[in-house]
């Protein structure tokens, strides 16, 4: 159950449908592609790669990333798609976590690989995409798929979590391939004509939408900018059709408020998610291009898949509850149980907040090599998300709060504990407590509240420009706080704890 004979399938259906495009340019067909992945795949195995080893994919959006992926799976191995921002300590990790005698890297990502790669004993070879040494990959002789079980590991995606450090999600090529088959149930159809455009990170969200357009032979179509441009979206739209985007709620609020004159016409469908969305920016999305809208709930572990906003309910606004169902995050997709439970793990009435458990064959098998955290979050069966929430009588659920207190901020998670152990690190720091502020553009940004230690630097200007650099030098940039405050103490508890409710209070103040 290779995930990667969904190509073979597609050449065969499709030979001659797009598959693989830069901006409006055609790179390959189905069949073309079919022959560049085998070649590919025999290619990173004449590295000495065996199946079941990870390979990192550390880019920006590139035509290269969609080539990489799909090889690495015709050859048995296991992607570890990595965030293209991170801090090349912060990659560091995840290569030795992971394990990774390989590293694919943009030529905007190679210094930072480079030095990565110099920190973790695994890695044996860093290769730039866009130099001769990729493109030898595919000068091999093709070679046959290796054929993988359904719980063989896929792809292993790092997320952080309470404990700072990143944990790899495991998912198999039985999770990503259910994955799909919620989204054809309840998310959208796609036809072979159709294609995915890829605004949002490939090395998440979006990059998990190429799957259910190549079991179907659409095309995937990476924007030549290699990320998010209004303009250039508006292009694509008039040159290809039948198009479906991710997009983080930051992305959707820019198109809806972007002056160019567009009807967008190729746009079939826009999905929304990794983050709050305000009722009133989607009714604007509404407004301005029609019903072609889904919302999807999911995290890492349950990959883009717990609930769903339906095309349909986004339509229905004559319903006396529109707006109720519009600030939910839908309904539990088709064939995957989602309930409210309290801290002892029991279900809770309908309209009671607690936390959201999911199970079905789209959840995680684990945590690479982590099994206390793996034990902790999918004990008796069920995935425990952290988020809280409540579920109404329609099978709505509604997110009222995060218990990991995660903060995300334009569709990227960014966890306080990181941010708080970097700062920690600087001599100025006595104490540090971190806690996510609302943005109107970017959903949330991050603020440190900072206890100076009295030898700290009597300038506080000074001081907080200091902590800046600081962050920047251990952390990608998109982590580090927009704001400082100073305080003279945190407010804690009787036990010591750090009241972050207290901290929410001061923003306003």
């Amino acid at each position: 159950m290779n995930i990667a004979h969904w190509l073979v399938s597609a050449a065969q259906r499709h030979p001659q449908a797009p598959a693989l495009a830069w901006g409006r340019t055609v790179l390959h067909n189905h069949a073309g592609l079919a022959r560049q992945v085998s070649a590919m795949a025999a290619g990173l195995v004449n590295l000495g790669l065996k199946p079941g080893d990870r390979v990192g994919l550390v880019m920006r959006n590139h035509p290269a990333y969609w080539e990489s992926l799909l090889s690495i799976w015709h050859a048995g191995l296991v992607a570890v798609p990595i965030h293209s921002q991170l801090h090349p300590k912060e990659l560091a990790y995840i290569f030795a976590d992971a394990g990774t005698p390989l590293v694919l890297a943009h030529p905007s990502t190679l210094s930072a690989c480079e030095q990565a790669a110099a920190l973790s004993p695994t890695v044996r070879h860093v290769i730039d995409v866009g130099a001769a040494a990729y493109r030898q990959l595919a000068q091999a002789s093709p070679m046959a798929m290796v054929e993988r079980a359904p719980s063989d590991l896929a792809w292993l995606f790092y997320t952080s979590g309470t404990t700072g450090r990143p944990k790899g999600v495991m998912l198999s090529h039985l999770n990503l391939m259910a994955m799909c088959g919620h989204y054809f149930a309840d998310v959208d159809t796609i036809a072979v004509q159709d294609c995915v455009v890829h605004a949002a990170p490939m090395s998440h969200g979006s990059g998990l939408y190429t799957l259910p357009h190549l079991a179907q032979a659409a095309c995937n179509v990476v924007p030549e900018s290699g990320g998010f441009d209004a303009q250039e979206l508006f292009d694509l739209g008039a040159h290809w059709s039948g198009i479906t985007m991710f997009a983080a709620p930051t992305m959707l609020k820019r198109l809806v408020e972007s002056p160019i004159d567009d009807p967008f016409t190729g746009l079939k469908t826009i999905v929304y998610g990794g983050g709050p969305m305000y009722v009133a920016d989607i009714e604007a999305a509404l407004a301005r291009f029609g019903p072609r809208f889904a919302q999807i709930y999911g995290q890492g572990e349950s990959p883009m898949t717990i609930t769903v906003s339906t095309k349909a309910m986004h339509q229905d606004h004559h319903h006396p509850r529109h707006a109720m169902r519009l600030a939910s995050v839908g309904r539990p997709f088709q064939g995957l149980e989602v309930k409210v439970m309290d801290a002892q793990d029991q279900v809770l009435p309908l309209d009671e907040i607690g936390e959201v458990c999911v199970r079905g064959q789209v959840v995680m098998q684990g945590y690479w090599q982590n099994p206390n955290a793996s034990a902790q979050t999918l004990r008796n069966g069920w995935l425990h998300t952290g988020d809280m929430g409540s579920l109404d009588e329609e099978g709505y659920l509604t997110l009222k709060d995060r218990s990991k207190d995660l903060i995300i901020s334009g569709g990227t998670n960014i966890y306080p504990r990181e941010v708080e152990e970097v700062l920690l690190l600087h001599p100025d720091i006595s104490e540090v407590s971190v806690v996510g502020q609302a943005h109107p553009e970017w959903g949330e940004e991050v603020v440190a509240f900072v206890v100076l230690r009295p030898h700290a630097l009597v300038d506080q200007a000074q001081a907080l420009h200091a902590l800046d650099a600081h962050c920047l030098d251990h952390m990608a940039r998109f982590k580090r706080p927009k704001q400082y405050r100073v305080l003279q103490q945190l407010p804690k508890n009787e036990t010591g704890k750090v009241l972050k409710t207290e901290l929410r209070q001061l923003l306003n103040v």
